[in-house]
């Protein structure tokens, strides 16, 4: 079974009409929020990142949230395929144990456990990770405003709810509740227009750049928010996935020639949702003008009930699996490695692509 769907947006679809797709046609790359799905995307990240991107020379921005900032920090590392296997590995292994006397573990217990992970991880390279010669990194964060300027066990589910309320009325309206804070490195531009949505942009660098991951990470009541990340306005900060689940961005193209003209999105689904509380928000779920440029690499669903359980990874397993580590890790592994067919198929796709293969976005 084929495992592969490529969707493109019409202007990228018309660019691989004529040109094909190529290492220096790519500009953008972004990272989706979205936990444990992201973990079948890992064999297309070092086939992308070790083999088929480093054949061409541009500059290329790479936008991350969650997990996606995690995946797209990695790559700036040294050696990223092993970066990536070493990513795959923590991730599938973590592992949080309640206090003594206690039910379930707690939020401060995650975000410490996950802090000292990525130090571990990142410890001694983030300079690797900064000063990339080609890669430019940009990590977005979600930043209470008004009652959820801090984090408070009253006020921030009031906030949320809040928050929840004026994101159905309108997206817009989330913005007196929550802002995207983007941190770039090397002193980029956004590689999109932030007019969609409140925005502040912050310079990321080794003072602030395990705040700033671990922030972007940091799934509300799940993980306790990041307070005054350095060189950034005061205040809690949550999941970037918040503001940004699946980065539905305005990206920005330029408007002649080839090299950096397409965004190639790596993704472990076909829609590309705006915000985490857009989830049951279907009518919020299209296409848009936005994603014109946009080549989205997405599992056939059909190969999905394939894998264990016939889904993808997700957060609901640690419940599954709560007191059965090594079951979880034996379904997540499983997935992980039948994933190397998506990578496979887009590999073989590259050597002849065929727009009979690739589908509408």
């Amino acid at each position: 079974m084929q495992a592969l769907h490529i969707h493109a947006g019409p202007q990228a679809l018309a660019h691989i009409r004529e040109h094909g797709l190529r290492p220096e046609h790519i500009g953008v790359i972004p990272g989706a929020a979205g936990g444990p799905k992201g973990l079948i995307l890992g064999p297309l990240d070092r086939f992308i990142f070790g083999e088929w991107l480093p054949q061409s020379s541009q500059p290329v921005d790479l936008v991350g949230a969650s997990i996606g900032a995690w995946r797209m920090a990695t790559a700036c590392l040294n050696d990223a395929v092993a970066a990536f296997e070493r990513l795959e590995h923590d991730y599938i292994h973590q592992h949080y144990d309640p206090l003594p006397g206690a039910k379930r573990v707690t939020a401060q217990q995650v975000s410490d456990a996950f802090g000292q992970s990525l130090g571990a991880f990142y410890g001694g390279r983030i300079g690797e990770v900064l000063s990339h010669p080609r890669y430019r990194l940009h990590i977005v964060t979600s930043h209470g405003r008004h009652v959820l300027h801090r984090e408070h066990p009253v006020a921030t589910p009031l906030g949320y709810a809040g928050a929840f309320l004026s994101n159905v009325l309108h997206r817009r309206a989330l913005g007196a509740w929550l802002e995207r804070v983007v941190f770039s490195g090397h002193g980029a531009r956004l590689p999109f227009d932030s007019q969609d949505f409140r925005t502040r942009t912050v310079s990321l660098n080794e003072g602030n750049f395990m705040s700033a991951l671990q922030a972007s990470c940091s799934i509300p009541f799940a993980l306790k928010a990041v307070h005054d990340i350095p060189g950034a306005p005061q205040g809690a900060y949550w999941d970037g996935g918040i503001t940004d689940y699946h980065l539905h961005l305005n990206w920005t193209a330029p408007a002649q020639g080839t090299e950096g003209a397409i965004v190639l999105y790596p993704h472990f689904q076909k829609t590309v949702v705006p915000g985490w509380l857009d989830k049951a928000l279907k009518w919020r779920h299209g296409p848009t003008r936005f994603l014109d440029h946009t080549v989205v690499l997405a599992p056939n669903p059909e190969w999905v009930k394939t894998l264990p359980g016939g889904k993808l990874p997700d957060r609901k397993d640690f419940m599954t699996f709560e007191r059965d580590l090594a079951g979880r890790v034996k379904v997540w592994n499983a997935a992980a490695s039948a994933s190397q067919q998506l990578a496979d198929e887009f590999g073989a796709w590259l050597q002849k692509p065929s727009l009979l293969s690739v589908q509408p976005l």
